[in-house]
């Protein structure tokens, strides 16, 4: 059998080139196309020294684990151990990531044994195996696609919990315990005060919040364009904060005095507006409130004093 060495190394040099570009990805690293073109040519030579006498040297892990160092030094250098460290455990996580999603993929489609060594056989025959040909180059697209989504969502998902915070708001005899999520856009004041404003969803708080606020809540213009009358226990906590959103430069939001607003450790901040919402601020119900950075902020200092 004729074997084509030129296309496997061919393979080989492509796929090298993948994961060193995961992981520059992965690190947020920016490398140049060079480099790692560079990277994935030293990989790929350990193919072609399979092809000579030394293959049973090249087939030990100790030398595959130097080839895969070179690797990394030529398309990241060296900074100080820990950063080449991580480089490298990075290359080996993508090379693990990316056969693992491979080999799931190929189980999950279960290819017949003797379909695959009749037809694909005849067809890629001196090509090599015709998984590693044939299939892994139909399914590294997917899964270089599928690993990246993942690793971001990943990645956002941690951000968002390092901004959540457990809330505990008192609000005319109510207590309302919610998760937030502090976030940084949340620019709202009311501009006499400067009181910062929270915005709070009434998704699941039928049940405990008053029926006037759950009214302004579903349509505020009601109150605004006086068809909704409320009574005096109300407009006495009624703020009107100026905001601006996507599509409207100018609109008025309704927001009222709290009793107090607890921020993660039960540090309690006194002044506080909230604004009430029908709609639902995550699609996941991971929070149900957007906190001011300001109170966030203004939590422990408060209890210092």
């Amino acid at each position: 059998m004729i074997v084509y060495l030129d296309v496997i190394w061919l393979l080989n040099l492509l796929v090298d080139s993948l994961l060193l570009w995961m992981t520059a990805i992965f690190l947020k690293r920016k490398v140049s196309f060079f480099r790692i073109s560079f990277g994935g040519i030293i990989g790929s030579c350990l193919v072609l020294l399979m092809s000579t006498p030394l293959s049973t040297i090249a087939g030990n892990p100790a030398v595959k684990v130097l080839f895969s160092i070179w690797m990394v030094l030529a398309v990241f250098g060296y900074k100080r151990f820990r950063f080449f460290l991580s480089n490298l455990l990075t290359l080996y996580f993508a090379t693990f990531l990316l056969g693992g999603i491979l080999i799931g993929i190929h189980y999950f489609i279960s290819f017949d044994a003797y379909l695959q060594s009749t037809t694909l056989l005849a067809n890629v025959k001196g090509f090599g195996d015709p998984i590693s040909w044939v299939f892994v180059m139909m399914a590294i697209p997917f899964a270089w696609y599928f690993s990246k989504r993942r690793l971001e969502d990943f990645e956002t998902a941690k951000i968002q919990y390092d901004q959540l915070v457990d809330v505990i708001i008192h609000f005319a005899g109510c207590r309302l315990e919610l998760k937030g999520l502090v976030d940084s856009g949340n620019q709202l004041f009311d501009p006499l005060t400067k009181t910062p404003v929270m915005i709070v969803s009434t998704k699941g708080l039928e049940h405990t919040l008053p029926r006037e606020i759950l009214e302004i809540a579903e349509d505020p213009d009601k109150f605004l364009n006086g068809e909704l009358e409320l009574n005096q226990k109300w407009t006495d906590r009624v703020h009107f904060i100026p905001a601006q959103s996507i599509g409207k430069t100018r609109q008025l939001l309704l927001a009222f005095n709290s009793d107090g607003v607890e921020i993660q450790n039960y540090q309690r901040v006194s002044k506080a507006l909230i604004h009430f919402t029908i709609q639902q601020l995550s699609a996941d119900q991971a929070f149900s409130c957007i906190v001011h950075p300001k109170l966030a902020a203004a939590a422990p200092e408060e209890s210092a004093s």
